[in-house]
Order: C-alpha cells, then sequence, then structure tokens
C-alpha cells in the first residue's frame, strides 16, 4: 500500500524488451535499505524490485501492466515519481492508493490560477463514474483531489509544492496519465450496484 506522497523522483536508465519489459531507475534512495522483491510505486505502478545498484533499482513489467498504464512511453532520461511501499507507523498524508493503475487519462487543457495550475483531463468513461468532487484520485502516484467534474473530463489543482518535488512541473498537453481511482469509491459504487440488484 501507498500514500501517493511522491518521496523521490528517479530518472529511467535502461528500458529492455526481453520477454517482460525490464527498466532501470536511477534513485536518491539509499539502496542498501531497499530488499530484492520490495514494492516501489514507479508513476503510481506497483514494481517489484528484482535487483539492486548503488543508486539504480531494476524492475520487471509484465505485458498486462504495460497495456494497461503509461509504461510504454518508458525510455532513457524520463523522470518518474517514486514512493516505497508504507511501513506500519508511517504517517498518511494522502490517501490510501493501491498501485494498481485502473487505466490512463489525457491531459487536455493547463491553465495557470495564481501560483497553481489547474490540469484538466479526459478519464476513460467507465472509471469517470468513480471520479467525484472533492474525491481523490492518484495521478502518476500523486495523491490529487479532483477540482471539478464534468461527463469525462475532471480537473485538479496542483500546487507549486507539487510541482517541484513530482514531474508534475514538466506536464503537458496530450501527455497521457496512470490514473488510480480511489479505493472507497470503488467500493460505495459496488455496493450501490448491490442494493440496486436486491
Amino acid at each position: 500500500m501507498f500514500t501517493g506522497i511522491i518521496t523521490d523522483v528517479g530518472t529511467i536508465r535502461e528500458v529492455e524488451q526481453a520477454g517482460d519489459l525490464r527498466a532501470r531507475i536511477g534513485t536518491a534512495y539509499d539502496t542498501a535499505g531497499i530488499d530484492i522483491g520490495a514494492s516501489i510505486a514507479s508513476d503510481g505502478v506497483c514494481l517489484t524490485v528484482v535487483a539492486l545498484g548503488p543508486d539504480w533499482y531494476d524492475v520487471q513489467i509484465s505485458a498486462e501492466t504495460v497495456s494497461k498504464t503509461n509504461l510504454s512511453g518508458w525510455a532513457p532520461g524520463k523522470r518518474v515519481n517514486l514512493e516505497r511501499a508504507l511501513r506500519v507507523g508511517d504517517e498518511l498524508g494522502g490517501h490510501i492508493v493501491s498501485g494498481h493503475v485502473d487505466g490512463i487519462a489525457e491531459v487536455i487543457e493547463l491553465r495557470d490560477e495564481g501560483d497553481s495550475t489547474r490540469v484538466r483531463m479526459r478519464a476513460p468513461k467507465e472509471l469517470a463514474r468513480f471520479i467525484a468532487p472533492k474525491g481523490s484520485v492518484a495521478l502518476n502516484g500523486t495523491s490529487l483531489t479532483v477540482n471539478e467534474v464534468e461527463g469525462e473530463v475532471f480537473g485538479v489543482n496542483v500546487i507549486p509544492h507539487t510541482k517541484e518535488v513530482t514531474t508534475w512541473g514538466g506536464v503537458g498537453t496530450g501527455d497521457l496519465v496512470n490514473l488510480e481511482i480511489d479505493t472507497l469509491a470503488r467500493y460505495v459504487a459496488r455496493l450501490a450496484e448491490a442494493t440496486a440488484e436486491s
């Protein structure tokens, strides 16, 4: 489990397609404190560490994961949001995030509002019903609050701090973003469906 609070911005160093996709991610994390098999959310995708170096770790990514996320666009030099898995006693500063991406949203508009940036995105139709104003979403692993929803389009406000400590400072129109809907929203919708059926 994760919180959507990004703790490092890594850089893709190598990408290799050999059966599954394998990527090497450069990081400022102390890799001596990371175990093989540990989970690290990389742009919001929970990935398993399969090899370690002094300032990098490798992950192996299945075809299923590649098909549901924006990881097919990973290339050397790309910056990615990183978060290590929660430990008992850690502060829950964002919201509960599983690292299981539900789909891809497309950035359709950027608008400066004061020092912040309003980012409007189009969600896949089947996921839009789970996104509600003042609810939470994880976008490229970052816990953000939804400001408004109009059909499949929703907006979030990205403050200067978030732009500085994540990859959100470099987002552009047309970018594809990993979207994980709020777990609570999914269960509430499922409960409502079950109640309606009975």
